[in-house]
Order: C-alpha cells, then sequence, then structure tokens
C-alpha cells in the first residue's frame, strides 16, 4: 500500500478537529452540561434546597468535577509529552486516549434521571475529557510535519475552523432527530429518533454514544492517512528517563526566553478563561435564564457558525497587523462580553428592568453568544501564529509541546474558580467572575511578548 499523498495527510490531520469538537460543543457545553445541571437542580430542590441554592450548588458541582479532571491532566501532560517527544513514537498514545475518550463519551448513557447517578456521570465526563485532552496534545505534536513554517498556520486555522463546522453539523443533528425540549419532542416538533423514550430523557443522553459513534467514525481518515515521521524505536525505559531529563532543562531555561514565557503565561490565563466562558455557558442560560436544552442547543449553533465564519475572516487582519493586536483586540471584546452577561437576567438587560416576559433578555444573550464564537475562533488561530512566532525554528515541535502544556497547566483554574466564586456567593451570576479576572491577567502579561519572537527581542 503506498503513502498518503501530502494534501490527504493534511486533510486526515484536520479530521481530528471534526472528530472532536463534538465533546466540546454538545457534551461539555450546549447539551450534556445543561442536562446535568438540570438534573442535579431538579434532585437537590427535590430534597428540600431552594432554587437559588441550588443552581449554584450544581454549577459548582459541575465546576469541581472539570477541576479534578484538570489537576490529572496538568500532572500528567507534560511528563507523557516529553516521554513520546523522546520515544518519537505519537501515534500508541493516540490510540490509548482514544479508547478513554470512546469510553467515556459513550457512558455518559448513564445519566438516568431516575436516581441521577451524580458521581458516576462525573467520572465518565472525567474519562471523556481526559481522552479529548490528551489525543489533542499529541496530535498538535504531528503538526510541524504538515508544512514549512509558513504553511502551518494555515493548516491550523483551516483544522481549527473546519473543527467548528463539525460541532455545527454534529449539534443540528441532535436538535433535529434526538435531544427533546419540555415537551418530549425533538427541534423538528417530533419524538427523538429510534423510539428513545423522552421521559427518560433518552434522546437528549443519546449524545454520548453519539459522540463517541461520530468519533469513531470521523477519525478513519486520519489513521489511514496521517503519517508520523520516520524515525529510530527508543527503548521506553530511556524515552522516561531522557524525557523527564529534557523536561526539566527545558523548564528551568524558560524565565531566561522571556518573550516566549511571557507569552505561555499570558496565553495560559485567556485560554483558561476561554474555555471556561463555554464550558459554562450552556449552565449559566439555564439557571439564569431558564432555557431549555434546546435552547441552549440554538445558541451553540450561532456561537459555532460565527466562530467557522470569523476563523477564516480573522486570518486576514492577523496577516495584515500581526497577531499580537488581534489576540489584545479579542481579550478586550470577550472581557466587554463577560460584562454584559453578568448585567443580564429574567428581570434586567444592562441594568434595566424588563418584564419577566420579555424575549430581549434571551436576543442579548443570543448575540453575545455569537460574539463569543466569532472572537474565540480568532483568538486561538491567532494563539497558534503567535507561538510559531516565539519558537525557535530548530526546535518547533519542543514549542507546540510548551503550548499544550501552558494550555492544560491550569485548566483546572477556571472551573475551580468558579466552583469556589458560586459556593461563597451562593449566586450563579457572581460565580462566573472570576472568568473576567482570569483575562485581565492574560492582558496585562501580553504586554511583555514581543511580536516576533524572543530570538528578536533578546537580540535588539
Amino acid at each position: 500500500m503506498g503513502q498518503p499523498s501530502h494534501r490527504k495527510r493534511i486533510w486526515g490531520w484536520m479530521m481530528y478537529d471534526w472528530a472532536t469538537q463534538p465533546f466540546h460543543t454538545l457534551i461539555l457545553t450546549f447539551i450534556f452540561g445543561p442536562y446535568f445541571a438540570e438534573q442535579v437542580i431538579a434532585h437537590l430542590m427535590a430534597g428540600g434546597m431552594d432554587a437559588a441554592h441550588a443552581k449554584a450548588e450544581a454549577q459548582s458541582i459541575w465546576g469541581y468535577g472539570l477541576t479534578v479532571a484538570g489537576l490529572m491532566i496538568a500532572v500528567s501532560a507534560p511528563i507523557l509529552g516529553a516521554i513520546a517527544d523522546e520515544s518519537k513514537r505519537r501515534m500508541p498514545w493516540i490510540w490509548l486516549f482514544s479508547v478513554l475518550y470512546v469510553i467515556g463519551s459513550a457512558g455518559l448513557w448513564m445519566a438516568s434521571p431516575e436516581n441521577f447517578p451524580t458521581m458516576l456521570v462525573l467520572v465518565f465526563f472525567g474519562l471523556g475529557l481526559i481522552g479529548v485532552e490528551f489525543t489533542t496534545i499529541f496530535t498538535n505534536a504531528l503538526l510541524p510535519a504538515l508544512g514549512t513554517r509558513e504553511e502551518i498556520g494555515k493548516i491550523s486555522g483551516n483544522g481549527w475552523a473546519w473543527g467548528y463546522v463539525g460541532g455545527i453539523v454534529a449539534l443540528v443533528i441532535m436538535l433535529l432527530l434526538f435531544s427533546e425540549n419540555a415537551d418530549g419532542v425533538t427541534l423538528l416538533g417530533h419524538a427523538p429518533l429510534f423510539g428513545l423514550d423522552p421521559a427518560m430523557r433518552e434522546g437528549t443522553r443519546f449524545v454520548g454514544p453519539f459522540v463517541a459513534l461520530w468519533f469513531v467514525l470521523s477519525m478513519i481518515p486520519f489513521f489511514l492517512w496521517v503519517r508520523e515521521p520516520a524515525s529510530k524505536s527508543v527503548p521506553m525505559a530511556r524515552s522516561v528517563k531522557n524525557g523527564m531529563r529534557d523536561l526539566t532543562k527545558t523548564l528551568r531555561s524558560l524565565p531566561s526566553r522571556h518573550s516566549l514565557f511571557a507569552f505561555l503565561g499570558s496565553s495560559m490565563f485567556y485560554r483558561d478563561a476561554l474555555n471556561g466562558v463555554f464550558t459554562f455557558g450552556g449552565i449559566y442560560a439555564l439557571g439564569a435564564l431558564e432555557w431549555s436544552v434546546v435552547q441552549i442547543g440554538v445558541f451553540g449553533i450561532l456561537a459555532a457558525f460565527t466562530g467557522a465564519v470569523f476563523t477564516f475572516a480573522g486570518g486576514f487582519a492577523d496577516q495584515k497587523f500581526g497577531p499580537k493586536p488581534v489576540i489584545i483586540f479579542c481579550i478586550l471584546v470577550l472581557i466587554s462580553v463577560c460584562l454584559v452577561i453578568l448585567t443580564i437576567s429574567r428581570e434586567s438587560v444592562l441594568f434595566q428592568t424588563v418584564e419577566t416576559t420579555s424575549h430581549l433578555p434571551d436576543i442579548a444573550f443570543y448575540i453575545c453568544g455569537a460574539v463569543l464564537g466569532a472572537v474565540s475562533g480568532v483568538i486561538q488561530s491567532a494563539s497558534r501564529t503567535m507561538m510559531v512566532r516565539q519558537a525557535d525554528p530548530a526546535r518547533v515541535t519542543e514549542a507546540f509541546g510548551l503550548y499544550a502544556l501552558s494550555g492544560k497547566a491550569t485548566s483546572f483554574l477556571a472551573p475551580g474558580l468558579i466552583a469556589l466564586a458560586s459556593d461563597v456567593t451562593n449566586s450563579q451570576r457572581l460565580g462566573i467572575t472570576p472568568l473576567i479576572a482570569l483575562f485581565i491577567v492574560g492582558l496585562v502579561l501580553l504586554a511583555w511578548v514581543h511580536p516576533e519572537g524572543t530570538k528578536v527581542s533578546e537580540n535588539a
């Protein structure tokens, strides 16, 4: 069997984004996350807790679940990444964590509203999250082999946009055919497909098996067409020893690489806050605006659509002005939108009182979602471009490994702070205020980032 063409290898790699985006869109944000909160709230209120406290507690439980999984990722990611770099083998790790992804996602079917198994559901969710985060680390490490320094940014951006398209398609399928509203029907007004029982929320719970099946089918081109660069096999024991040694050396050298160090720190905070916005956006809408899962799904389609469109458009601004101004602009927009969201409830918008039957809060939240979706794709694409500029051309793989590490090192921070703030204030709205602080920290650290990277700033 001949080697796949260069074009096929690129398309195979991009199919990973298509395969995994539904986990973020359907499970983490717009379908399962709100469903989890809905069931926890119902059980807490059945136990005598008042509605406001139950909503804050549900957000807190979801946040602590994310925190535990994030801590496991943060501790393990740099170690496994260093070992994989030393052994020159990444595909076996991708296979391993793909299995975890499928098991964790499919296991969410267990989330029956009867005696809702909160801890079991969080365990399966954690397995799926660990699977998607680690496969992302190893597939990102394959990116430098797909093109030149100039081509990598375009390939990465196209993959990100393609992932958004996959998320939209998967979300539309779930909303039209499976996920039921309070009346037991989908967005088309029919009962869920395959005879799934609306009373047992089987249409919504099917999101887990659906995401698992989507991943299995979509990853076929990846495993058929993506190839690792040929290299000499290294024994595992030596890979572990040398990997840990090189990781220690790299981490010790970071403070002397001022621009790179500042960018990794900055992106660590603003990417964590961005993840927090989308992770808790659906849960916030469920509690603050009393939206149904279907309404939240429509919100997700809108955000994913603007994300796909503006990720392509943002590339022109990146090319003309450079990635740093684009990132700064996006962070300012994200801070502004978060501040606006804090003023939205069923009774008010921008501190102006409205009738409880008014659609203005819903419209305002949809607009915020569209803006969030638009800038999130742009900032993540521009961040990858900035990483290329910060990298030593001779050690691009190491640089992307550090970028992956910085994105996971504090992945527990946003959900942990939201969970803590929700507990302390007993308010779902005030619970999301830490995200604004994280965006501000990321913005401040950008002041020490040179647009052209460490090699320029330190030789100037």
